[in-house]
């Protein structure tokens, strides 16, 4: 449970870092939108207010002095007045107007162009058409009708296009060339002024997330911090549960033996001699390890048999071997407590099966055995045979290696019977043999 907590908080800081940078990203992005919309509009307003601006002039100097009688007409009067306008205007390059029919009318520049045909086309055409002014900034290009305004302004114009008006109809169109000077100062100083604004702005939206993040990033922190702490407690605590309850299976498996004066010893030997078979068999440390502690605990169910039953000193009825058959599942629950011993189970649970299937507590047979188990039932039966008991006395080692050999694919697995007689004839220390091996033991042994 704290495990999936640390996780999960491990989990939502890296959530957090990850929201941090994609939020940065976002707000860059909403920036650099907002900005570039912005200051497109802030451009659009611009050109409009200075279009207003020339049109204003145009409306009531130009017209005024380019109709007559219903009819574009500029006489020489109204040119003179409309040459003198255009020079009091500094910020005014060019002044053209046109007939409807692309005649050029009048100029302010090159006046031996008036009176020719230059077509209606583009800009011109549209607002003679539409009836609407247009203006735009505008790089001239040195041909045709504004060759003569290109080569005096070799940069971007303000221009301007705007319908010449008889009452209602459309008679002309004008087009005004000015210098873009204090429009592009206002464009440039609107610029900054958004960037400013909204670079401050998500800047301090990204200060505030940032420390909205940071307080939750340490909250986290701080929670896990406890959560480690608590888990290191609580680890502390159930290591010390944990060998409380093994020192009190280990005696409770001491007084099993304890009731029993013709079983002292009998889990040490067990312990030890199915460790010697376990090295025949290859087991690794830890096979050899686990091993061992199940050979000590395999009879540490018997502390639920009475002691008239562990202790008769004569050959068990059926009721009483019932209760004896019911201590490999016992075992197998007291060791099933302690969740270091779990990995006990099968073997404690299993020492008493044989390998035909008719052994207890659940007949299993042949290899569904685990080898743990027919290890320490083999081992178990010998150190039986092999001890003097209230009914009868230990067999001689020969006649019990002949009863081991004789169980070999019944009573006991094959290959666990193999290793214990090459662990017996390595080891006889081990399996109770004193001395060099009686002849008879020998020739089996080998």
């Amino acid at each position: 449970m704290l495990a999936a907590g640390r996780d999960q908080l491990t989990r939502s800081i890296t959530l957090l870092r990850v929201f941090v940078v994609a939020s940065a990203l976002v707000l860059a992005a909403g920036a650099l939108l907002l900005g570039s919309h912005m200051t497109g509009t802030i451009r659009t307003q611009a050109v409009d207010d200075a279009k207003a601006n020339v049109l204003q002039y145009s409306d009531t100097v130009v017209s005024r002095y380019a109709v007559h009688n219903g009819r574009l007409d500029v006489t020489p009067a109204g040119r003179a007045v409309l040459m003198r306008t255009v020079k009091a205007r500094k910020d005014l390059l060019s002044v053209k107007v046109w007939t409807r029919n692309g005649v050029l009318a009048w100029t302010n520049l090159d006046p031996q162009r008036i009176g020719r045909h230059f077509g209606v086309d583009g800009d011109l055409r549209e607002t003679m058409d539409e009836n609407e002014a247009t203006g735009e900034l505008t790089r001239l290009t040195p041909e045709g009708e504004d060759a003569v305004e290109a080569l005096i302004a070799n940069r971007d114009l303000l221009e301007v296009y705007a319908p010449v008006h008889a009452g209602r109809r459309v008679v002309g169109a004008y087009e005004i060339y000015a210098d873009p000077a204090a429009l592009k100062a206002t464009i440039a100083e609107g610029r900054r002024t958004i960037w400013l604004y909204v670079g401050g702005v998500f800047a301090a939206l990204y200060l505030i997330l940032l420390l909205l993040v940071g307080g939750a990033s340490r909250l986290l922190r701080d929670q896990a911090e406890r959560l480690r702490e608590r888990a290191r407690q609580l680890s502390a605590s159930y290591a010390e549960l944990e060998a409380g309850a093994l020192e009190a299976i280990e005696t409770l498996n001491a007084t099993v033996e304890a009731r029993d004066p013709y079983t002292g010893g009998h889990s040490k030997r067990v312990k030890d001699m199915a460790v010697a078979i376990g090295v025949q068999l290859g087991f690794d440390e830890a096979r050899l390890a686990s091993l061992g502690h199940a050979a000590l605990l395999h009879d540490v169910g018997k502390v639920a048999v009475p002691d008239a039953v562990l202790t008769k000193p004569a050959r068990l009825t059926d009721e009483e071997f019932d209760l004896i058959r019911r201590h490999p599942g016992e075992g197998a629950e007291i060791v099933g407590r302690l969740r270091r011993l779990r990995p006990l189970i099968p073997a404690v649970r299993h020492h008493h099966e044989r390998w035909d299937g008719t052994g207890y507590p659940d007949g299993l047979s042949t290899t569904a055995i685990p080898e743990e188990a027919a290890i320490i039932g083999l081992v178990d039966a010998w150190d039986a045979m092999t001890s003097d008991r209230p009914y009868r006395l230990a067999l001689d080692p020969a006649d019990a290696l002949r009863e081991v050999v004789d169980g070999r694919g019944t009573q006991f697995a094959p290959a666990v019977v193999d290793a214990f007689v090459r662990a017996l004839a390595a080891r006889p220390d081990l399996f109770g043999v004193d001395g060099p091996l009686p002849v008879a033991l020998a020739a089996t042994a080998g």
